[in-house]
């Protein structure tokens, strides 16, 4: 039986890579589409919150179909907006239109977030299923649309930890 070192055993605890290089930092901070993002994100989970409400009474009484038709309408605009606008940031602050190494898997779901409220306008412009079956699929849009809210929420807390680390690395550097 081999002893080794019981150093070498210990995983070397990595850090996530850094989702911002110090220029890419610097060009999301400078940017107004960052601003623009940090706008319609918020308005657009109001929205949803909105919109989900209306669809669910909508599914439990069969009331305010319209109503919830329209929000629906409203929320895909603004999804629309957000991937479009989004699309602009990524490309000012990372130089590629889409799927930025940083944003990869979020970029990847919010493809199927848009095909679900795209389906959804397919079937209400076609008039194809039922108001129910439009419904359902709304909610499993909005379902993944909760999914890649989240994935970019627990993004931004990595932006703002990482740099939060890197402001306080001077002073913890001189301490020692």
């Amino acid at each position: 039986m081999r002893h080794e070192d019981p150093s070498t055993f210990r995983q070397a605890r990595k850090s996530p890579a850094p989702l911002y290089t110090p220029e890419q930092r610097l060009r999301r901070d400078s940017t107004p589409w960052t601003l623009v993002q940090g706008i319609l994100a918020p308005l657009q989970f109001l929205i949803f919150l909105a919109s989900a409400a209306l669809v669910v009474r909508y599914l439990m009484t069969g009331e305010g179909a319209y109503a919830a038709t329209v929000s629906i309408v409203l929320k895909t605009i603004t999804l629309y907006t957000i991937m479009i606008t989004g699309s602009i940031w990524e490309k000012v602050v990372f130089d590629k239109w889409l799927f930025a190494e940083a944003f990869f898997w979020e970029d990847v779901f919010s493809f199927l977030v848009l095909a679900l409220h795209t389906a959804y306008l397919v079937m209400l412009i076609g008039d194809l299923g039922t108001e129910r079956d439009r419904m359902l699929l709304a909610l499993a849009a909005y379902a993944t649309y909760a999914i890649n809210a989240g994935q970019f929420i627990l993004k931004l807390r990595a932006a703002r930890l990482q740099g939060a680390a890197e402001a306080s690395a001077p002073f913890t550097a001189a301490a020692a």
